[in-house]
This record gives C-alpha cells, structure tokens and sequence, in this order.
C-alpha cells in the first residue's frame, strides 16, 4: 500500500531562511502590509558589562522557527482559543546600525518603528539592548499616548552618568520625560540594582508604579493588573532578565529571583484583555552566554503567545 503525502512542502523548522516564525520577508519599508512587523535592532554599545546583545535578533529568528512548523494557528487547550490563526506577520529585517554611533543607530531603529506604524501595523521589536526602546518611543511622538509596562530586573531609570544619557541604564528614564508616555509599570525590580535610590524617588515622582518579583507574587496577578490604568494604550518593554536566569541565562546582566514563563505570560494575556497592546520590544538576549539556547527559545515563545493574545477574537 502506498503512503499517501500532502501536497507543498513540509518546511520543517531547520529547512530555509530563519526570519521570525518563518514569516514573509519585507524590505521594502514603504510597502508594508500586516497586522504584525517584526523589526531587528542589534545594537548593543548601551551595554554596561557584557556585550553580545547584538545577535539576540538573529538568534530569536532561528528559535523562532520551531513555533512556526505544523498547523493554522496555535491551539491552547487551556484556553481553549486557536492563537495567531490568520495573523498576518512580516518580518522587515533590521534597522541598520552604526558602529560606535549610538544616536545614528537609534534614528535608524525609530524610523523602522514608524514606518510599521505608518502602515497599522503593530511594530515588535528585537533587541538589542534595552537602550533600543529609547528610539522605540521617540517613534510613537504623534500616536495616541501610551502606558509603558515594563518587564526587567533592573529600573533602568538612571538620568546621566559621566555625560551618558542614551545607554541600557537609561531608557525608563527618557521615556518618562515624554508627554505621549502616561505612566509607567515597572515589574520584576529586585536585588542590587543599577540605579540608585534617587532614581527610584524621581521614578515614582514621575508617575512610575514599581513592584519587585516578590510584591508581584504577594499581591497575584489580577491586584497587579488592577494596578495598571484600565482601557488604555500600552506600550510593552521586555528585557529577557526578567526572567531567572535559571531559564533565561543568556543576558548581559542576569539576576537571580527572576520570574518564571507562566508569571509573565499570564500579566501579559491579562494586559491584552484590559486595553490595547500597541508596540512590543524584547530586548537583551545574549545568545553567546546560553549554548542550549534556551533563552531565545524563551524569547521566541513568549513573543508569539502574546502577538496570539494580542490578536485573538
């Protein structure tokens, strides 16, 4: 008897060109069409120690690829929901950067961001280190306001030190200066931090809500989501040491205590029922420093089941 076979290719994870979840490639900026466009931005010259940020883009691609093998959509038993079914991705490559240019870099990263906007479509973008999301913002100069929710160890809340106003320590802080940022949530802040405790006064004095992993875990997830303005615009900033580097090893700055997948995969689908998800950057993933690769997988996933969440009927 003989095997019958579908028809097409099978386009296992390992087969072709590793753009994200194997979307459709688009280089052209200006002919964007889709719900969802995926940019690079693999700076990494904001970082404080250890560099390597830089291939986090190309490394959450690859992962990427064992999310995108199999069916139509995702389907979670759990929820009992068919996610990123008939999603429309595009993955538009990477803004160019500059070698030892930061601010070149960043208005190359900002004009991909505006031309995703400019087309509808929600912008995602990999880092790169967390300086990455300072020309994220900038981009959303003439949208609606937004909310920022923040997903990190440290507060990166840091104004300037020694004339530095634009690294990885810095962009919670430029954000909040910008009048289309209402407030921020700033979730997971714990042990020795980067900023000092007037960052964490001028961070509250500025409209920003902090919570430690600890008080996140006390309170539970619906008081935490409770705590975040209802009905709005939200902007949402990941950087990968968030979570414990027990599953998150790959990162410049790990800290221990971190929080585990579901914690954040929960605020995050919590987020999306609450008010609109309207620009996403996961920053900071390190492949160099996790040789399982188990950090981008983390990174990959989490990405697509919140772009599901986002977009689910």
């Amino acid at each position: 008897m003989a095997h019958g076979y579908e028809t097409g290719r099978l386009n296992l994870p390992f087969v072709g060109i590793s753009t994200f979840a194997k979307a459709p490639y688009q280089p052209d900026w200006d002919a964007l069409s889709a719900d969802v466009a995926i940019l690079g931005a693999p700076f990494d010259a904001g970082t404080q120690w250890r560099a390597g940020a830089r291939f986090g883009p190309r490394a959450i691609r690859e992962a990427s690829t064992l999310f995108s093998f199999g069916h139509s959509g995702a389907y979670d038993h759990e929820d009992d929901a068919t996610y990123l079914d008939g999603v429309r991705i595009v993955d538009i490559g990477d803004a160019d950067i500059i070698h030892t240019d930061t601010l070149g870099s960043h208005a190359n990263i900002e004009a991909g961001v505006r031309a995703i906007l400019k087309a509808g479509a929600l912008p995602v973008i990999l880092g790169g280190d967390h300086s990455v999301n300072i020309p994220c913002i900038d981009a959303f100069s003439d949208q609606a306001p937004v909310h920022l929710v923040q997903i990190d160890a440290h507060l990166d809340f840091v104004d300037e030190r020694h004339g530095v106003r634009f690294g990885h320590g810095n962009p919670m802080r430029r954000a909040a200066e910008k009048p289309w940022v209402t407030g921020l949530s700033q979730l997971g802040i714990r042990n020795v931090s980067s900023t000092a405790k007037d960052g964490y006064e001028a961070a509250r004095t500025m409209g920003s809500d902090i919570l430690s992993v600890r008080q996140v875990r006390t309170l539970g997830v619906a008081a935490v989501l409770e705590r975040i303005p209802a009905g709005k615009r939200y902007y949402l900033s990941v950087d990968i040491d968030g979570f414990d580097p027990s599953i998150a090893p790959g990162t410049g700055t790990p800290s221990h205590g971190g929080f585990i997948y579901y914690e954040v995969l929960e605020l995050l689908a919590g987020l999306a029922r609450r008010g609109s998800i309207v620009g996403i950057d996961l920053v900071e993933v390190a492949p160099d420093y996790d040789p399982s690769g188990i950090t981008q997988i983390l990174a990959a996933q989490l990405l697509l089941n919140t772009i599901g969440r986002i977009f689910v009927s």
